[in-house]
């Protein structure tokens, strides 16, 4: 893996580290990290994605991270030496869809996995049913091999094309990359329950319309104003709402994290990702210092001893951009405790894709996804 950082975000500065990579040595395929400020349209990207000659795929976010820097403009760039397969699953909001069956109709064209495998995928992050596709990753290719990503997006929460591939700049979509190589990882979030459980009665998709049978905004506000001794409003909803999560409990795994990012409809409450209804939620908060060591740890439990003293080794950390805003200059601090010996790229996202260990794959929010990548 080489990585190359264009502070520009501009696509005349996207093509010209394309071109440097190429001229370096031969890449097997490209991923790319963008910044959503840096303000593309497809088409101005198009025509350059068009016409890559080797498989390209990413996604534009919120932030990027650069050794061990965050950034809210400009473009990161890894060139993988290995030659990745690349789906492209459309419809990510399809309320009639089956991802079992779409999953395995966007990679039937795969030849035979090489024994060692890593999935990275991308998706739209303001998608309507991330998790049902997750699903459709498990039922096709099970845990057989680790599972790394996240949701691409932007804090306007307004719906765009955000995922690159060959195609083009695409929305609602999610990318589906299969490389031979090996990686390891670990998924950690940092975020403890403050509440009893409160069971979902209302929902659709990844709106929450009542829990306990009340309206679902009346009762999360009663609670953060309780907590917080700050008044709540619809309209500056996710200022506070970033220190307050819901927790929802899945067999043998960490809670799992869920986003409120908005009200709708007056009293109904948005998030990242689906809330089934039935679930049960726990309304969760946090401290900088408990993000922190969370993020500390998660690097632990991808990294044997040993592990990262291997050359071939280069770390990606994906990371919920809502812990960047949560954090605020202490950011900082979360990645140098993940890259004290060796620096760290990435991406902040809209949700984070992983699975934990071999016992679970999921689509995450506030959470962080620390993996060591063997290209």
């Amino acid at each position: 893996m080489r990585a190359h950082f264009d502070p520009s975000g501009t696509p005349d500065g996207l093509l010209a580290a394309l071109h440097a990579l190429t001229d370096e040595a031969a890449i097997g395929g490209l991923m790319v990290l963008a910044c959503d400020a840096n303000g593309w349209q497809p088409e101005q990207l198009d025509p350059i994605l068009q016409a890559c000659e080797m498989p390209v795929f990413g996604g534009i976010f919120p932030q990027v991270t650069y050794q061990n820097q965050n950034y809210e403009r400009g473009t990161l760039l890894i060139a993988f030496n290995a030659l990745p397969e690349v789906a492209c699953v459309h419809g990510l909001s399809d309320a009639e869809a089956d991802f079992d069956e779409r999953v395995e109709a966007a990679t039937e064209h795969w030849p035979e996995p090489p024994e060692v495998t890593t999935m990275l995928v991308y998706v739209d992050g303001l998608s309507s049913r991330i998790s049902a596709l997750v699903e459709g990753l498990f039922a096709n290719f099970g845990l057989e091999n680790n599972f790394i990503g996240g949701g691409a997006g932007s804090l306007s929460f307004q719906q765009k094309p955000c995922i690159l591939t060959n195609a083009g700049l695409l929305a609602d979509v999610a990318v589906l990359v299969r490389m031979p190589i090996r990686s390891l990882l670990g998924v950690t979030h940092g975020w403890q329950p403050i509440s009893e459980p409160m069971k979902v009665t209302g929902a659709q998709g990844n709106v929450v319309m009542t829990l306990d049978w009340e309206p679902a905004f009346d009762v999360y506000k009663r609670m953060v104003e309780a907590h917080s001794g700050q008044e709540m409003h619809a309209e500056d909803f996710f200022s506070l709402a970033k220190s307050y999560p819901f927790g929802m409990t899945k067999l043998g795994t960490e809670i799992v994290v869920r986003d409120p990012l908005m009200v709708a409809e007056g009293n109904h409450l948005v998030c990242v990702g689906e809330v089934p209804e039935g679930a049960f939620l726990r309304l969760l908060n946090g401290t900088p210092d408990s993000l922190i060591a969370a993020a500390k740890k998660a690097r632990e439990l991808a990294l044997p001893e040993g592990v990262g003293e291997e050359a071939a080794a280069s770390y990606l950390f994906i990371d919920c951009i809502s812990r960047v805003l949560f954090l605020g200059e202490r950011i900082a601090d979360e990645l140098n405790a993940v890259g004290p010996d060796q620096p760290v790229n990435g991406a902040f996202t809209l949700g984070e894709i992983a699975n934990t260990g071999d016992a679970f794959l999921e689509f995450y929010n506030k959470t962080s996804v620390f993996s060591i990548l063997f290209d």
